[in-house]
């Protein structure tokens, strides 16, 4: 089980992930990338720990709803078997396959409308 020292150290070192990760959007779209983590600074970052057991009835199965993500990067580590995972592209829902150890990693709208 997760304690409060160890969701803490989580916490910074993803936002260590995700400041990297703007840094790299930043320099591929042709923005300072200072600027762009200015836009950032102090801004809160938020964590979801979300669980879905195996169910062998998928078509029974409730998880979160079709959503955009309001943040700026959204960062998924996908750590069992059970998919779910979903984007919208060109009008079709399509499944996500999650690497084993590795980030999903969503740009948000806030960033999309930014930039």
């Amino acid at each position: 089980m997760f304690d409060r020292n160890s969701m803490e150290r989580y916490s910074l070192e993803t936002a260590k992930v995700a400041r990297c990760l703007l840094e790299f959007l930043a320099m591929d779209m042709g923005v300072d990338p200072e600027s762009l983590l200015e836009v950032f600074r102090g801004q809160p970052q938020n964590m979801r720990v979300n669980y879905y057991p195996p169910c062998r009835q998928t078509g029974k199965v409730l998880g979160l709803s079709p959503h955009c993500d309001a943040t700026s990067l959204t960062l998924l580590l996908h750590v069992n078997d059970v998919q779910g995972l979903q984007i919208r592209k060109d009008g079709k829902w399509l499944t996500i396959e999650a690497l084993d150890g590795a980030f999903v990693v969503n740009v948000g709208d806030m960033l999309e409308v930014k930039y």
